[in-house]
């Protein structure tokens, strides 16, 4: 990888506990050799019970929809989405980064992202079967990223 990928993480919330600021601060320091990395935080959108869920949903997927660039590769985080593991997600990395068009990778709020999203998307990823917080979501899918360009570059990060 001699090139520099282009990265946009469009996100549910603000990481609101230092531990998880300080994590992505460090990240985004050691990724900064390899990748452009932008972070866009919305704002999530509240509801009253899970009869409402779907409202909230769908109000998230409309403010994530407009930060979708126009010719990116858009990239849903989701429970069900296809599995990788590391050395797996770098290969991934390096062939879609490899394009030249800018990788956005969408995390949702604690309810998840609206069905209509995966019209917009070329790509649906777990980080894990287990379930996460979409804040420690952010920061495993930042390292990942990162260990994924050392795999690249050949370091050991890897191991």
């Amino acid at each position: 990888m001699t090139y520099m990928l282009k990265i946009r993480v469009v996100t549910l919330g603000k990481l609101k506990e230092q531990a998880f600021r300080d994590l992505e601060m460090e990240y985004l320091k050691r990724l900064s050799p390899f990748a452009k990395l932008k972070i866009v935080e919305l704002p999530e959108i509240s509801y009253r019970g899970n009869g409402d869920i779907d409202r909230a949903k769908q109000q998230e997927a409309e403010k994530i929809i407009k930060q979708l660039p126009e010719g990116g590769i858009v990239i849903l985080l989701e429970e069900k989405g296809t599995l990788r593991n590391s050395k797996e997600f770098a290969a991934f990395l390096e062939r879609t980064g490899g394009l030249g068009k800018e990788l956005v990778f969408v995390i949702g709020s604690g309810v998840g992202l609206h069905e209509s999203l995966k019209s917009y998307s070329n790509y649906s990823i777990s980080l894990s079967p287990l379930t996460f917080t979409h804040n420690f979501a952010r920061v495993l899918l930042e390292e990942q990223i990162y260990r994924a360009c050392t795999i690249i570059r050949g370091k050991d990060y890897h191991k």
